[in-house]
């Protein structure tokens, strides 16, 4: 599933500043994560999400979208963990809403991160999850390790896209 294909009516879009789906995105990643920044209110994330809206490449932000209503986000990001600005690019804010849970949008929307890393010339994408490896496993992701980050306990996770 991608921007050229739909299943079941659900295609995956790149999200622009301009799209009327970017409030949509930062709500719930804000609602998802903003816990984990209590520094941050929703309009600085609203501004930090519509600067992840990239062109092309890193940094990128998708949605996914079936009747002009978005399901679920992820992103392509240059840095996703403070602690570990040596690992670059990421794959994050991976979210599906709970009632769109199921159907397989977030593999989708995964695999068109991937293929937009890889299209890039990116050989290795990184993340981190506290609670979705074996989602990831599924995918084809490796746990490189675990760790304490901003209170929670997570594995960071690593795909070669590109054979090296």
């Amino acid at each position: 599933m991608d921007e050229n294909r739909q299943m079941n009516g659900i295609t995956i879009e790149r999200l622009s500043t301009a799209s009327q789906q970017l409030d949509q995105v930062a709500d719930w990643t804000f609602d998802a994560w903003g816990h984990l920044h209590p520094e941050a209110d929703i309009d600085g994330w609203r501004q930090a999400v519509a600067q992840m809206c990239g062109p092309a490449g890193v940094p990128s932000v998708f949605v996914a979208m079936k009747e002009g209503q978005p399901l679920g986000t992820a992103s392509l990001s240059p840095d996703d963990m403070s602690i570990r600005r040596e690992l670059s690019p990421w794959l994050a804010s991976v979210y599906v809403p709970p009632e769109q849970r199921g159907q397989g949008l977030a593999s989708a929307l995964v695999r068109r991160v991937e293929r937009e890393a890889r299209d890039h010339g990116i050989e290795w994408l990184h993340l981190y999850t506290p609670d979705q490896q074996s989602l990831y496993r599924r995918l084809g992701w490796e746990e490189l390790e675990e760790l304490d980050y901003l209170g929670e306990r997570v594995t960071i996770m690593r795909r070669r896209l590109i054979d090296g």
